[in-house]
């Protein structure tokens, strides 16, 4: 947070724009939410109040999901729907952060990819101020990364998560946004090229909270069924479990670009499957890995 905040300091243009007002203050006030939730364990409730009210002050401010693009046919949406969708986009990707911060350095690694990605296509998408705050925030988070592989000295807590979970979600309204207005979109589907962006921490947050609903239980109930749990259970350790994680995320980052002349129906078909695949292969990867052809990759990671 100090990393970005400094850098921007340097290089923002600040002005009284409704949106750059919005957008610092939620910030400020998750910021200092975090904290608090790290000191006093919030409950989920008051927290889930706080992110709908500063989500809702982001649709307000004027950054909104407007339309799907074709996505299932659907082009601009009704306002109620934009304000919906945004919202619950906006805190369901700030939880899916928080979520998948389970492990050293995931998280982290994870948010350093996604902001360096979404800060190239909003550049190229002219919206500088937007790739600003992506690539303030990643040098920040390169740093901090420093000190949070394993064995971590430093951990970002729900005040990091937090604040790192809405900012990508956030630019990736904004980019969704800049491409539809530009002359020549960069993104032929932005919305599944966001979606790509955000897939691993969405799709594992959906998945816990249904098997959790499913067996009659609370979907906060904690527990160790995230998919990095799935590695570490398996014996990978921190370390391993985390740069695997990382090399997922960089394929399913390419694919989402590379599949944007598909249609976004198939893409988005492809990136489910793709999940549920690899939930598979983890879910049964220490019987894979016992296997006499794998052995050399279980010394390589090290995986007891």
């Amino acid at each position: 947070m100090a990393g970005m905040t400094f850098a921007l300091f340097l290089w923002f243009p600040f002005s009284n724009n409704i949106f750059q007002v919005s957008f610092f203050l939620a910030i400020i006030i998750l910021f200092a939410l975090g904290i608090m939730d790290d000191l006093k364990d919030l409950s989920a409730r008051y927290k889930f109040i706080i992110q709908i009210a500063l989500a809702s002050l982001i649709a307000l401010s004027g950054v909104r999901i407007t339309s799907f693009q074709g996505l299932f046919g659907i082009e601009e949406l009704p306002l109620f729907t934009q304000y919906s969708f945004t919202i619950i986009a906006i805190v369901g990707i700030t939880n899916a952060f928080n979520l998948i911060d389970g492990i050293d350095g995931l998280a982290g690694g994870l948010g350093f990819m996604s902001l360096m990605v979404l800060g190239v296509f909003l550049v190229l998408s002219n919206d500088n101020s937007g790739a600003l705050i992506a690539f303030a925030l990643a040098g920040g988070m390169l740093a901090f990364l420093y000190f949070n592989f394993n064995p971590a000295r430093i951990f970002m807590g729900d005040t990091g998560s937090l604040v790192l979970g809405f900012i990508i979600a956030v630019l990736g309204i904004r980019l969704m946004q800049a491409n539809l207005i530009a002359a020549k979109p960069i993104l032929t589907h932005a919305p599944m090229f966001v979606l790509g962006v955000v897939l691993i921490p969405v799709f594992d947050a959906v998945r816990v909270f249904a098997i959790r609903i499913w067996n009659g239980e609370s979907p906060f109930t904690p527990g160790k069924i995230h998919i990095h749990h799935l590695l570490t259970n398996a014996g990978f350790g921190h370390s391993a479990a985390a740069k695997l994680m990382y090399c997922l995320h960089g394929f399913i980052l390419m694919e989402a670009f590379w599949l944007q002349q598909v249609k976004e129906e198939i893409t988005l078909l492809f990136l489910t499957v793709f999940m549920l695949m690899i939930i598979a292969v983890f879910r049964n990867i220490d019987v894979l890995l016992k296997k006499p052809a794998f052995s050399f990759l279980r010394s390589l990671l090290k995986i007891e």
